[in-house]
């Protein structure tokens, strides 16, 4: 086993999407360790090299991506505390794909994530994240589910893009994952 797969200035600088494969594909390739990589660079005081970081884990497959199970709640707080949007996008990406049950709910994560679903000034991609994962939390709490989906028939879809209308048809239909 290697001791650094990547290195820090290999994360620096604005990334393609292929970049972030290649990220993902030598995360594996070494070791397979997603949460030492996590813990290693998700909190990297360069934003740039946390955004890749992450950016670069939202590409492992659900298996890999449950190794960071234990980091749920440091991710969670990383979304909701920084002001990069393409941190908070990415993280909450990775948490949406996590494990949620209802012993484990965050009412800060549920707050924020119904505040920001229909905020007309937030990116489309938070948006579409946060009404996800809200919807999954609501989906342990018949009253809950029933005012998730009061109030995602009550947005007025002219002003929304369409990851976030996409999003709201899946949920309408029952096929949201």
């Amino acid at each position: 086993m290697h001791s650094t797969y990547i290195s820090e200035s290999e994360l620096k600088g604005a990334y393609s999407e292929g970049e972030a494969s290649y990220i993902y594909n030598r995360v594996k390739s070494f070791d397979g360790d997603f949460l030492k990589f996590a813990k290693t660079f998700a909190h990297n005081d360069d934003y740039q090299v946390a955004r890749n970081a992450l950016w670069g884990l939202t590409k492992a497959t659900d298996e890999e991506l449950a190794q960071l199970q234990p980091m749920r709640d440091e991710l969670i707080d990383f979304a909701l505390n920084t002001d990069n949007q393409s941190i908070r996008r990415n993280a909450l990406n990775i948490v949406n794909r996590l494990a949620i049950d209802e012993e484990n709910i965050r009412t800060d994560l549920l707050d924020f994530c119904l505040e920001h679903m229909v905020q007309l000034d937030e990116y489309p991609s938070i948006q579409a994240v946060c009404m996800k994962i809200a919807h999954r939390i609501c989906s342990f709490y018949p009253e809950l589910a029933d005012e998730m989906l009061r109030t995602v028939k009550a947005m007025d879809m002219e002003y929304y893009k369409p990851a976030v209308k996409s999003v709201v048809r899946r949920i309408l239909s029952g096929k949201v994952k």
